[in-house]
């Protein structure tokens, strides 16, 4: 039997991990995280829950990456701190990437470079080829996972670009003689989906900034993912043909210029670049500045710009692109950093009034049909997306043919089993979200994100009595202070304290001798009290002193 487990990237944008077993031996296909939507206080990152890999540890044989970006392997290092000394194989580009994320946390591993269109073994099950796809990254790739029991076709992020910036295209070769020998099931990126247009060449973004940046007379900002390296390529081109400097701003933005230059995927030379300090003293007819927080982040380079912090100082004549669509939900965010950015006098572009400064990595409908139409598999699976992707993508796959028992809609932590070529549904393994400090060996639990996003709504009070020992005498309080009331909250601070103590003046000696049901009974009273004078509930954290 081959199972297909999807521990995340089924439902979410994100998250991305999937485990193929087979007779006793386990593969995981990326180790992705995500990042905290709005109302996650003190949540950096998520990362999938992976239990079942810690529970079954010997059996697994290797992780595969498909590509260096972080929702498919930010949460290696997490992975490895639970199961050790497993196999990590990657692409060169991709290596590179995973490699700096794990010794940011000091974590070990066995990095195995792979190269595409060359078979190797993980364990004594697997039979695993990388296919060269067309991303947003360098050497992205899928797979091509061969197992007693069948094939499967595991396609990574794509889209099919007729001329993309490396020249490398997507192996749609490959993946039709995997087809003509028979496919027991794709899973296929669906993150595009709901789209109907064909996804834009990468050309059209080149061919719109040179455009835009032959008529600029100030600075040229480009906000952008700095894992982007296709398009940072160029725009650094683009830069030494206008004859700007190119200053760097953001860590990430940085460390990935230099990275990509160390293994030669970048050829420029150390002339094209300047210090973003030495900005300002420049003409700005000849700085470009490429910087991260295209998403609105708050501590990135963009945001900087736009709250006027660091040496960059924008103002009339400057040009500001924005060279990405907001992830979903971060829309509002950056609207109003768009709004910062009108009001310091920038002229800024970004997708909605300018398409072209920005096109997608990922395939969309009509790409995605013809994929599901060459290979031909005999069974499907959507991966890569939210649920309403996921649908929408089976829908796709119906046109092309496949009956409803062909189209597999899993979901995080569901246990898909092919035997005798025939998939079905046979149950489910732990699956979630962890959320976590980034740096932090901690987990936040559900219940403790629950009361940060109390104590934003509710503010607090402290609550303190002070008993006689012996007697138990309230000798005095309860004596409150707050933190997050509203002024007039605050002003109520004294009645409410004087109504607790009337409350608490009711308990029997015997209950107040108790300090745990003391904590209990002043919880209770000040939140009566509260109720009494304002619809307010904050959060009672209630101490007992005795003397």
């Amino acid at each position: 039997m081959l199972q297909v487990i999807p521990l995340g990237g089924l439902g979410e944008i994100g998250l991305n991990s999937l485990v193929i077993a087979c007779r006793g031996e386990l593969l995981l296909i990326d180790a992705g995280l995500m990042f905290p939507a709005e109302g996650m206080p003190g949540v950096d990152i998520i990362i999938p829950d992976f239990t079942h890999l810690k529970q079954n540890a010997a059996q697994l044989k290797g992780v595969v990456l498909t590509h260096g970006h972080e929702d498919h392997l930010g949460a290696l290092p997490y992975l490895l701190s639970e199961v050790p000394g497993v196999p990590i194989y990657a692409t060169r580009f991709t290596l590179a990437m995973a490699r700096h994320r794990l010794d940011e946390l000091g974590v070990e591993a066995d990095l195995r470079e792979i190269e595409p269109r060359e078979p190797f073994s993980v364990g004594s099950v697997f039979q695993v080829e990388a296919s060269r796809v067309t991303h947003t990254v360098p050497d992205a790739v899928g797979f091509i996972v061969r197992t007693p029991e069948g094939t499967l076709i595991h396609t990574g992020d794509f889209k099919l670009d007729p001329d993309p910036i490396d020249g490398l295209r997507t192996d749609l070769e490959r993946w039709g003689e995997a087809g003509e020998q028979g496919v027991l099931c794709l899973l296929s990126d669906s993150t595009n989906s709901e789209l109907c247009d064909e996804t834009g060449s990468e050309r059209v973004v080149e061919q719109t900034f040179d455009r835009l940046f032959r008529d600029a007379t100030g600075r040229i900002v480009v906000a952008l993912f700095s894992s982007n390296l296709h398009r940072v390529r160029h725009l650094l081109a683009l830069a030494e043909r206008l004859g700007r400097k190119v200053a760097l701003q953001g860590r990430s933005m940085q460390r990935n210029v230099e990275m990509a230059r160390q293994l030669g995927y970048l050829d420029v030379p150390d002339s094209l670049f300047v210090h973003v300090d030495t900005v300002p003293i420049l003409p700005p007819q000849r700085v470009m500045v490429l910087t991260t927080g295209a998403q609105g982040e708050p501590r990135a380079g963009l945001s900087q710009l736009a709250s006027g912090e660091g040496p960059v100082r924008l103002g009339p004549g400057d040009l500001v692109v924005l060279s990405s669509r907001p992830i979903p939900g971060n829309e509002r965010v950056v609207g109003a950093l768009i709004d910062e950015l009108h009001w310091r006098g920038a002229r800024v572009v970004y997708a909605q009034v300018e398409p072209g400064v920005h096109v997608s990595g990922h395939a969309s409908r009509p790409q995605q049909k013809r994929v599901l139409e060459l290979v031909k598999p005999h069974h499907f699976i959507p991966v890569h997306g939210e649920g309403r992707h996921l649908h929408r993508h089976v829908a796709t796959a119906r046109e092309t043919g496949l009956e409803p028992a062909q189209c597999l809609l899993a979901q995080d932590g569901d246990v898909v089993s092919f035997e005798d070529g025939r998939g079905r549904f046979t149950g489910s393994v732990p699956s979630g979200r962890i959320f976590k400090d980034r740096f932090g060996s901690g987990v936040v639990t559900a219940d403790t994100l629950q009361e940060r996003v109390r104590l934003a709504e509710t503010g607090l009070v402290a609550a303190v009595v002070v008993l006689q020992r012996d007697t138990q005498k309230l000798v005095a309080g309860p004596q409150l202070s707050s933190q997050g009331l509203s002024l007039d909250e605050q002003v109520l601070l004294p009645r409410v304290a004087q109504e607790a103590r009337a409350l608490f003046e009711e308990l029997s000696p015997q209950l107040r001798g108790d300090d745990a049901l003391v904590r209990e009974e002043l919880t209770r009273v000040v939140r009566r009290a509260f109720r009494l004078y304002t619809s307010k509930r904050p959060l009672v954290v209630p101490m007992v002193v005795r003397v």
